[in-house]
Parts: C-alpha cells; sequence; structure tokens
C-alpha cells in the first residue's frame, strides 16, 4: 500500500513539473497594404501542446477576400509559402491549428506574416509581421 501511494505522489509530481515548464505566448500583428485595407491578428500558443489560436479582423479591402494564410518569411519583410491555411477568409476570421517543432520555432523567431488575398491583388492584399507580444 505504501509504494502504491509513493507511485501515485511520484506521478502527480511529474504532472506538476511538467505544467510549470508549460507556458501560453502572445502574438499580434497589424495588417496593412497599398491600398486603403487594414486588419488586426492576435494569436495563442499553448507551448505544451503546441495549439496555436488565432483571430484576425480586416476592412477596407478593394473586395471580398479570396483566401488568408499564415506564411513563412524567407527575411523581414520577405515572401514565402503558407504554413496555416485559413478555413474562410472573410472578416472575422478565427481558427486553430496544432504546429510542429518546427513551426513553433519559426512562430517564435518572429518568421511569420499574416497575408489577406483579393482577387485584385492575388498575392497579397494587406499583411503583417506575427511577433510575439512582451509580457
Amino acid at each position: 500500500m505504501h509504494m502504491r501511494f509513493m507511485g501515485v505522489v511520484a506521478a502527480a509530481a511529474l504532472f506538476a513539473a511538467g505544467a510549470a515548464y508549460a507556458a501560453t505566448e502572445q502574438f499580434a500583428a497589424h495588417l496593412t497594404g497599398t491600398g486603403s485595407g487594414t486588419g488586426d491578428v492576435t494569436g495563442t500558443l499553448d507551448t505544451a501542446t503546441k495549439t496555436f489560436t488565432y483571430s484576425a479582423t480586416y476592412s477596407g479591402l478593394s473586395g471580398p477576400a479570396t483566401a488568408a494564410h499564415f506564411h513563412l518569411a524567407d527575411t523581414p519583410g520577405g515572401n514565402g509559402p503558407p504554413v496555416v491555411p485559413v478555413a474562410s477568409p472573410a472578416s472575422p476570421i478565427s481558427g486553430t491549428a496544432t504546429l510542429t517543432d518546427a513551426q513553433v520555432a519559426d512562430l517564435e523567431a518572429g518568421k511569420w506574416y499574416f497575408n489577406v488575398h483579393t482577387a485584385a491583388n492575388p498575392g497579397g492584399e494587406i499583411r503583417g509581421m506575427v511577433m510575439m507580444k512582451q509580457p
């Protein structure tokens, strides 16, 4: 009985230690472009589950959004491939994605941008770098 109790205590201690290392990180981006469109993106990363929860709003585009994505930038302000697609690009946008270790590292390093595409601007009408908010 004593050994079973010690096992339960040890398991609880390990669980608590793991939870202590988990963190929630906050991210944000302000979206601008060549026209009058603007927007904002916010996101939260649970580092224990690698779950990224995000929301975005925008207005003033030349027409309806045809797509929206989180992209990996090769350099600040550069272009790169989509890494997290958005199911519906109509504002307001919200969603959740489970990230890989590499995606977490790139997001935390400020290598992601959010891009909203329109028919008039298929490469993207508004975009902004997604940066970690400091506590």
